[in-house]
Formats: structure tokens, sequence, C-alpha cells
């Protein structure tokens, strides 16, 4: 039998980030409630701190804080599935918890041959699932498409469930094929409902597709990857976000506008949605993209999951926002003051557990430029600097290579600046101005951090500051 690996060193270990208990973690799986609790399942391997065949790990929670380590849920332990169980979705039908995944094998054990199927399993507690007996429920991709064909996520609609699947035309072009079922077994295709224009601009393949309703519109969220780096834009390995438009279930066509990244960071990916009982979206990604450096691997561990954040359309653009239960992380209020920033440190008694709420009154200031800075003793770790004029801001970090180390977003703002900032161990994540920009960052540093404001010429700011819970 094979031995799970061990945390080896809690140096970069997050506090109240959902993390594995060792191993490797991607993408979000199986966001969804059930029975009076919040189910987030994730990939994960179990076995070392890299990524290998894939199972499903799996946390739920009553509160979206406070998070319970599962038994493992899906193993790749079945013919379909034998090389990993890829990502999917969940859903509630007939008072059990449905997960719909892909399962992965290989040719000949060669990894650039594949097969990838749509699987069924189910729990009639939660907790623990039975794999459906005839599986796979999709056991192969249309005529038209390459074999890349993966991460189903499931939604009701008019009595009726849908599937939206990830995959690549024959072409090449990432796209997003749709799927019916009365009973979740047995899948008609419907077809494609969009694709991409063309690689550079849209991808070659379209990874973790997610469907859902918003003030009237529909958004499809997606994770393309092959889309090429524009300027200021798409400067991740592969980019996370989303096309606005309307959904027309008759003609299985989607009508929607150009893409949007959602998150301007150096790491978030694979993000996946639910609605909760009581009416919000909300969201969860992999804080963490491929490719980059994982110096926590040394640690046998690897990755982690944002905070749930709550999704809202303002202006035909997606708003992401802490969800509201993470106040009850705040322990202790350790800064609330108002006063002239020029050069400020935040003194606070755990720099890297913190919540802090920065608010900027700009309306009569002559100033061009804000700096909130994370600083070791040689040198920044990560700055955030929002110039005035422009309306720009900025994320440099100082463990990139110079070619990478910046990342970019604009603000709409006249008067008024607002940061909410969320330190945990090792990650960073910045909602600006209500959502309206977001940077999620993970950093590695063996000594606490200081916090740094500063400013060319003072600008008045509202400063809160709060010690976070496990």
């Amino acid at each position: 039998m094979k031995k799970a690996v061990q945390v080896t060193n809690e140096r970069y270990r997050l506090n109240y980030h959902i993390s594995t208990p060792a191993g490797w973690l991607n993408d979000p799986n199986g966001f969804s409630y059930f029975k009076g609790y919040y189910h987030i399942f994730y990939q994960y391997h179990p076995y070392s701190a890299e990524w290998g065949p894939m199972h499903w790990g799996h946390c739920r929670s009553k509160d979206l804080v406070h998070w319970e380590e599962l038994p493992i849920a899906l193993s790749p332990d079945s013919e379909p599935d034998c090389d990993g169980c890829y990502s999917g979705s969940a859903i509630e039908k007939d008072d059990r918890l449905f997960l719909i995944y892909t399962g992965n094998r290989y040719c000949d054990n060669k990894h650039e041959q594949f097969c990838q199927t749509q699987n069924v399993a189910f729990s009639e507690d939660g907790v623990h699932f039975k794999k459906y007996d005839h599986n796979p429920v999709i056991e192969s991709a249309p005529v038209d498409n390459s074999e890349h064909f993966r991460d189903p996520k499931v939604w009701r609609h008019n009595d009726k469930f849908y599937l939206v699947i990830g995959s690549q035309s024959k072409e090449g072009l990432g796209r997003v094929l749709t799927y019916q079922s009365n009973d979740l077994y047995h899948w008609q295709y419907l077809g494609p409902i969009a694709e991409a224009i063309n690689v550079a601009e849209e991808g070659y393949m379209w990874e973790c597709p997610d469907l859902f309703s918003l003030n009237g519109k529909d958004i499809l969220l997606c994770s393309p990857q092959g889309i090429e780096s524009a300027g200021k834009k798409y400067l991740n390995c592969h980019q996370t976000g989303y096309f606005v438009g309307q959904m027309d279930y008759q003609n299985n066509c989607f009508e929607h506008g150009c893409f949007t990244e959602l998150d301007r960071g150096h790491d978030f990916y694979a993000a996946q949605t639910m609605r909760t009982p009581d009416n919000r979206q909300i969201l969860f990604g992999w804080m963490d993209m491929w490719h980059s450096n994982f110096p926590e691997q040394a640690d046998g561990w690897s990755g982690a999951l944002t905070l749930p954040r709550e999704l809202k359309l303002k202006d035909n653009r997606l708003l992401m926002t802490p969800v509201k239960e993470l106040i009850a992380l705040r322990q202790k209020k350790e800064v609330g003051q108002k006063l002239a920033v020029e050069n400020e440190q935040i003194n606070v008694s755990d720099a890297q557990h913190v919540e802090l709420l920065l608010n900027f009154s700009l309306e009569k200031w002559e100033g061009k430029q804000i700096v909130f800075t994370l600083k070791e003793s040689t040198g920044n770790i990560l700055a955030l600097t929002f110039n005035s004029v422009t309306n720009e801001v900025v994320i440099k970090r100082s463990d990139k290579e110079p070619n990478d180390a910046k990342r970019f977003g604009q603000v709409n703002t006249s008067d008024e600046l607002k940061l909410r900032i969320f330190i945990d161990t090792s990650s960073v994540e910045f909602f600006i101005n209500d959502g309206e920009l977001v940077f999620s960052e993970r950093y590695y540093t063996k000594n606490e951090p200081r916090i740094v404001l500063t400013a060319d010429k003072p600008v008045m700011t509202q400063i809160t500051a709060y010690n976070l819970s496990k």
C-alpha cells in the first residue's frame, strides 16, 4: 500500500485557507451545499507534493469559514478513471449528493495519448461516495472534438439537468459543449455553445467551464489555455475569466461579449462557483499557477484555495468580494485610526495573519502615487502601487523573474481608493474598490514581514487592522 506524504515543516502553512493535510492540491471541484454543509472538493495527490494520479480531496463547513477535513471522496481505482479522477462538479438529487467528474486513462502509458470520459459517483451522507456501476455516463467526446474533453459542471434548468464540458475542437480551438439529462445517468449531446475565435486571442483549450446567471445575464466562466500575452493582459501561464451574455436553451446558443480576466494576480486558476441557499453566487479558485515555483513542496505539500468570494455583476463586469462570513475570523481589532499617510508602518501583533482595510481619501489629494509594501530585511516581498493619474494598479513580486514580476489592473476612482487585504502566512489577496479589481498572490519569506504604506504626498487614510484566527 502506498504511504501518504507527510508535512515536514510548517513554515509556509496557511492558517485560514483550505489546503491539503499533505500532498498536492489544484482545482476546486464539486462546490455544493448538502444536508446543512457546504462541500468543497479539490484535485489531490496524497502520495507526493507534486501533481500525480488525481484523487478528490474533500472538506465541509457550516459557515464557509471553519472547514473540516473529510476522507478522500474519489480515488483512481476503476477502469474509466484509472489514471486520474479529474475535475468536476456536484449536485443534490433525491436526497443524494452526486459527483460528476472526468475519468482519465492513458493509452500504452503515454501521457500524450489519453481518453477522457464523464463519470458519476453518489453519496447518502455527503462523506462516503460510491461510483456508479455503469460508468462512464458519457463515454466519448463528439466526433468533431479532440481528446481534450473534461471538467463537467452540472446545474438544473426547467426540471432538466445540464452540463457544460471544457473541450477543444478538431481545429485546435478551445470551446464549451453542453449536454442534457433527466436523471444524471443518461446524457444527450446538444453541441457547442461557445468557441475561441482564434488561439492567440482566446486559447486552444477551455478548462473548467461554469455557466450561471446574475442580474438577468448569463455568465460563462472558464480557464482558457494558450492565450498569448497582450501588453499588460494575459500574463499568466493560463488564464481564468468570463464572458457575459445570454444563454438560449431552446437553440443551444450562448450569445456573448468579449473575454475578461477575472483576477489579475499571479496565482489564480480553475475557479468554480455555486448558488448558496440565500441566493448568492460564491466562488473558489486555485491560488497557484501552473509552471510556477512551489517552495512548499520541499515541506511535503503544495497548493491552496482562495478565500470564498461572492460574485456580483455591475455594468457587465464581475466584482469579487470576500464572503460576509469571513468576519468571523476577526479576533482582535489591533489598529483603528485616521491619519495623513506619507511613510507609515502598520504595527500589528502578527503581520502574516491579518486583515487590513485601507481607505484613502483622494478628493483633494495632490499626490500621484500610493504604495502598499510587504517588506523583509533584504527588501520588498511584494508591492502594490496605485497611480492616481492613470488609475492603474500594479503588483510587483520580488521572487519572480523581472519579465514576470508585475501584474496590472485598472480601477475607476476619483475621490476614494479602498483596499481590503487578507494576509495568511504565504498568501495575500487584494480586493480593491469593493471587488472591482482583485489580485491573488502567493509569497514566501522566512521572517515575519513588515507592512508599510507610502505616498508621494500625505494622503488622509483610514487604517483598520484585525488579527485573524485559524
